[in-house]
């Protein structure tokens, strides 16, 4: 008698996975970033479904997790990118949402100031965070850094 393969999962299915697996590990994002020389915020990404693995790097990420081999096919899946997989209600996007509604508009007005019409590439860009400590408590710094591209006339 022989068993049927599991289903194959989706991308989102497979970040659940991995967050269930890095609780299990006791894990910190740094230490996967770390297993496939990436750096903690993109690696982090990436296993929440939003940048594409290779075949290499969801094998390393598989074996630091303990993922089943679904898990880990379903990683190496195109990205599920937008709106439609955030959970607006948790309260760091809430409040991220907050930030971009209250200072969006001064950041494009600075940003045009700056380097005239164009936009900020979500593409070409990297991403930081950090711990700033404070007497007044903790501070967290996002550093968000993408290309400037002009829109062009033609």
């Amino acid at each position: 008698m022989s068993s049927t393969p599991p289903p194959p999962l989706d991308r989102m299915q497979a970040a659940t996975a991995v967050l269930a697996a890095k609780r299990r590990a006791a894990l910190r994002w740094a230490d996967l970033g770390r297993a496939i020389g990436r750096s903690t915020e993109w690696t982090t990404a990436a296993l929440l479904g939003q940048h594409p693995l290779t075949a290499e790097q969801a094998a390393a990420l598989g074996s630091a997790l303990e993922l089943d081999p679904v898990v880990v096919e379903a990683l190496e899946l195109p990205p599920v990118r937008g709106a439609h997989v955030v959970d607006t209600s948790e309260p760091v996007v809430y409040r991220l949402q907050e930030m971009v509604q209250v200072y969006g508009h001064t950041i494009s007005e600075l940003v045009r100031e700056e380097f005239g019409d164009g936009i900020v590439s979500a593409i070409d860009f990297e991403m930081d965070l950090r711990r700033v400590a404070d007497p007044r408590g903790d501070r967290v710094v996002i550093t968000f850094n993408g290309k400037f591209l002009p829109y062009r006339s033609w």
